[in-house]
């Protein structure tokens, strides 16, 4: 009685097939986990979640860009905070910007932050130019009043040195420095 060895080309077949099959499952799963994941990590309930994040949101809530306008339209986190365009520079800005912020959520105490000082010095870093004209790709709005038009029409021209959020600095967060302030100052007479 001979025992037959088993066939190589048989073996490698099924190899190859297991080995695109199982690619293609996880190649799937990572995909639809990441666009969950991306979609989970875009919404504002998502970035108060971590405790130093809750007067941005607050401050927020309370702008035009939070849903405090006539039409009751609320912009996230994301459509500001992070660069539109090019997929790839999305992604990078957003982990790298997520990790900080997990980081500074352990390690930094709010109530000893210059709030203004802060944001006087960091704005520009985190409000994307490219986020603005994402939405705002019209700047000649009917409507607009004429020191506005004539702003955005030199803006428009290449003549003007100024960034979207130089030129509207508060927009996005209503009495952000004072919401801020008084959100930790309460923490830490909380503590004691």
């Amino acid at each position: 009685m001979t025992i037959k060895a088993p066939d190589k080309k048989s073996f490698w077949k099924k190899g190859w097939l297991l080995g695109l099959l199982l690619g293609v499952t996880a190649t799937i799963m990572i995909v639809l986990a990441s666009g969950f994941m991306i979609d989970t990590t875009n919404k504002d309930v998502f970035c108060a979640s971590c405790h130093i994040m809750v007067p941005f949101q607050t401050s927020w809530k309370e702008a035009v860009h939070g849903g405090n306008n006539p039409q009751g339209f609320a912009a996230q986190c994301v459509d500001c905070h992070l660069p539109h365009g090019r997929f790839l520079e999305y992604i990078f800005v957003k982990g790298k910007t997520g990790m900080g912020d997990i980081i500074q959520n352990f390690y930094v105490d709010g109530a000893e932050v210059d709030w203004a000082k802060l944001a006087e010095k960091n704005r520009l870093k985190f409000t994307f130019e490219s986020a603005c004209k994402h939405c705002h790709y019209n700047l000649t709005p009917p409507g607009l009043p004429s020191g506005g038009f004539i702003a955005h029409r030199s803006y428009l021209r290449g003549t003007a040195n100024k960034t979207c959020a130089e030129c509207h600095p508060h927009v996005g967060h209503k009495n952000m420095i004072e919401t801020a302030t008084q959100f930790f100052q309460k923490k830490e007479v909380a503590k004691f």
